[in-house]
């Protein structure tokens, strides 16, 4: 019996090893001792680093029995006493034990006798083994458990380093891949391309001929120097680094075909040497520098058309003088007026045109500072109206505005300014038969005000470039320096608020709008003068500025200071901990890129920024940068340089969301954001932490689905596994908890391999 219970104990082991997938692998531990020591049941739990649930694997067990531990509501209770084993525990009365730890026995599983260990590999904890039966184990199935328990932690630690390493290399691919740099790695041995990531694609994609193998580019490429030397790409520098291990640095490269087909490019090649020294393969990379050259492009034509539109009033300015001071003087007042006449018109011409391109050097530059105080919309969009009317506009101008619309706040000559230039150019776009419309809408903390026209409308791939400084200085149709989008925008960010363009395509029309802050919101307008002006109720909050650049630190404090908030700034974000444990901030501002770990890491990796409102700070203005920085839970993203008014109007409606955040009500379950309160029926349900979280970030993105890495990032942080099994352990949890049925779910839905959803307040129950 013996020897037949080690020849089993050898065959469970070998089949242990053969295999590399997890799951399988403590499927065959539980089995294989299970079947060893004769138990009726066996279970490993695993856990990561943080103590989350990790795999949980059973044997032995009917459907039945299986379904009944799944639904059993203590079951995670159970293993939250049993976890931190020292070492192997034998229980002789299992439902004994459960009634001293007040757990329901309502599992009524039929064995009785319980054995545990603990799953170790070096001394890390990452598991429990268990194993029931119906009589005593003997020392020698306590020795056959935690044989197989150290199997069970060596390829769950295997399995760790196994993910880790492929995230890692994942992360890195990923990265290569989206490079706006071309990258392509050579075999030095055979001299040939054997990866390209997706920029180097498409440089190749240049030269490539139709019906032509890639592979015959590299004999027919020819290399043109900066300085005028041509050779073929066998004789260029990066051929002979693949054998001679030289580095190639910075070398500008026209590379052609002899068809004609050629490419711009800025070249570095790095060879990698093997073990034993010898080259084994270069890294290439190539940046297209066509950009660059067209970007060169229209600095050129943005001052030629500059150049052309002084010229055009100067010529009119000499021309009517030289008519004044000429030889011949007889002419009438009248005619004498009307030169004068047109010298004016024109030099006021050169001082727009002279205005608008100081206003465009202020915006680049950053300095370009407005005074908002609190307006009636209603007076800009006449003002702006008469305006264009009277300067010779001749379209009919609807308006169409919404009663009781708040104040805005507004610095009222430069949003006049920024309907001016709107109405010209919906006037450039749209004929004089038809209207230009001018509408505005509430949006909670900004009103957003539109200009639509019925003209030709714009292309959808131009609509990203339209508030660009030159965007239109070349093939525009209908004049116009280039510069007036450009302003509107530079103009309406320097207020705090935003501008866009939509069109449904060219003969649709368009529609510019744009946002300013309420004054109502901002606290600033007071109607009844009989009683004192209220304290503002930002006055005594604190604001944490944590950034690396001195002069970031000194613009965001003076512009807080002068808003009357308390800032307080650190350039170390090492002291973020301490100093929100010791001034408790009302909100934190977050640069990106800080020395040794960036920002979305420290909102991963710092307890104290999990319950703060958080806007992140930046010169990264790029959309994925963005939208990575707002799935970890960011408030907002601000964009360098900034205004002190945009940036007064962002922290401020963060603080209003943050302090107007109204209980969650969905049929009979209630969340109390601000006592941390859940309700179902009115009985209170007691959450862990994770639990808690998890459920508030599902209630706040209501009626969204959030996807599981938005749910690993934003619950778990630093501490998540990339593992959408945690996610769905603590979901069964928590619907255990709230007594809400997987198979018919009223609160949490399931989105089948993308994450999770809860409906709104109100919206429709799902069937």
């Amino acid at each position: 019996m013996l020897r037949a219970r080690f020849a089993a104990l050898s065959e469970a082991s070998l089949r242990i090893g053969a295999n590399l997938d997890l799951e399988t692998v403590l499927q065959e531990v539980a089995d294989s001792a299970r079947a060893l020591t004769e138990a009726r049941y066996a279970s490993i739990a695993t856990f990561d680093e943080t103590g989350a649930p990790g795999d949980y694997v059973v044997s032995g067990l009917t459907e039945e029995e299986r379904r009944r531990l799944l639904n059993w509501p203590d079951r995670h209770k159970l293993f939250e006493h049993v976890r931190d084993l020292d070492g192997p525990l034998q229980l002789a009365d299992f439902t004994a034990f459960l009634r001293s730890l007040g757990l329901s026995d309502g599992l009524m599983m039929p064995f009785k006798v319980f054995l545990g260990t603990p799953i170790r590999h070096q001394g890390v904890h990452v598991g429990n083994f268990y194993l029931e039966g119906e009589r005593t184990f003997t020392s020698e199935d306590e020795e056959i458990l935690v044989l197989f328990a150290s199997q069970a932690g060596a390829a769950i630690a295997n399995a760790h380093t196994f993910r880790a390493e492929h995230q890692a290399r994942a992360d890195l691919e990923a990265l290569v891949e989206t490079s706006p740099v071309g990258v392509v790695v050579f075999d030095a041995q055979a001299g040939q391309p054997i990866s390209f990531n997706r920029e180097a694609r498409r440089i190749v994609e240049k030269l490539h001929a139709p019906n032509r193998p890639p592979e015959e580019l590299l004999s027919i490429i020819i290399c043109r120097r900066a300085d005028g030397r041509e050779t073929a790409f066998s004789e260029y520098p990066i051929a002979q680094a693949l054998s001679t291990g030289e580095t190639v640095r910075a070398e500008e490269i026209v590379l052609s075909t002899p068809d004609g087909r050629s490419v711009t490019t800025l070249v570095n090649a790095t060879p990698i040497p093997s073990r034993d020294g010898v080259v084994g393969s270069v890294v290439v990379t190539l940046q297209d520098l066509a950009p660059l050259e067209e970007l060169d492009r229209m600095r050129s034509e943005f001052l030629s058309m500059v150049s052309h539109e002084l010229r055009t009033p100067l010529a009119a300015i000499k021309g009517s003088t030289a008519a004044v001071l000429g030889e011949v003087r007889n002419f009438a007042p009248a005619e004498t007026r009307a030169f004068f006449r047109i010298v004016d018109e024109q030099a006021n011409r050169m001082i727009g045109l002279v205005a608008d391109l100081l206003d465009a050097g202020r915006i680049d530059a950053g300095t370009l500072s407005v005074a908002p105080e609190p307006t009636e919309i209603a007076a800009l969009v006449e003002g702006a109206r008469t305006a264009f009317l009277s300067g010779g506009g001749g379209h009919t101008v609807l308006i169409d505005l919404p009663p009781n619309l708040p104040q805005v706040m507004a610095d009222r000559e430069r949003i006049a300014q920024v309907l001016g230039n709107l109405l010209v150019n919906a006037a450039r776009q749209a004929p004089e038969s038809s209207p230009i419309r001018i509408t505005a809408e509430c949006e909670r903390a900004h009103v957003a005000i539109s200009v639509v026209d019925e003209g030709q409308g714009i292309a959808p791939e131009r609509l990203a470039h339209l508030f660009r400084k030159h965007a239109g200085a070349s093939g525009s149709k209908t004049g116009g320096s280039g510069l007036g989008l450009a302003i509107c925008k530079g103009l309406v960010e320097a207020h705090g608020g935003r501008i866009r363009a939509e069109s449904a395509g060219p003969g649709q029309g368009a529609r510019f709008t744009f946002t300013l802050p309420v004054a109502d919101e901002a606290g600033v307008r007071h109607t009844d003068p009989d009683r004192s002006a209220p304290t503002l109720q930002h006055e005594a909050d604190r604001i944490l500025t944590v950034d690396d650049d001195p002069q970031t630190l000194r613009h965001v404090r003076d512009a807080l200071a002068g808003a009357g908030y308390a800032p307080l700034v650190t350039g170390d974000h090492r002291e973020l901990a301490q100093i929100i444990r010791n001034e408790q901030p009302a909100l934190v501002l977050l640069d990106l890129a800080l020395p040794g770990t960036d920002g979305i890491e420290l909102m991963q990796t710092v307890p104290e920024l999990s319950h703060q409102p958080v806007i992140f700070i930046s010169g990264y203005g790029r959309d994925e940068t963005v939208a990575r920085a707002l799935e970890t839970g960011a408030a907002d993203y601000i964009v360098k340089p900034f205004s002190p008014t945009e940036l007064v109007a962002r922290v401020r409606a963060a603080l209003r969301r943050q302090t107007d955040s109204e209980p969650f009500v969905l049929d009979t379950l209630a969340i109390d954001y601000d006592q941390r309160l859940v309700t179902v029926a009115g009985h209170t349900v007691e959450l862990t932490p994770t639990e808690y979280e998890l459920l508030r970030v599902l209630s706040l993105d209501a009626g969204r689905v959030v996807g599981y890495e938005t749910l690993l990032a934003r619950v778990w942080g630093k501490r998540a596994s990339n593992d959408w099994k945690v996610v769905r352990a603590f979901v069964k949890q928590l619907r255990a908890k709230l007594g809400d049925d997987a198979a018919e779910p009223s609160w949490i839905f399931n989105v089948r391999g993308v994450g999770y959803r809860m409906p709104r307040p109100g919206e429709p129950q799902e069937t």
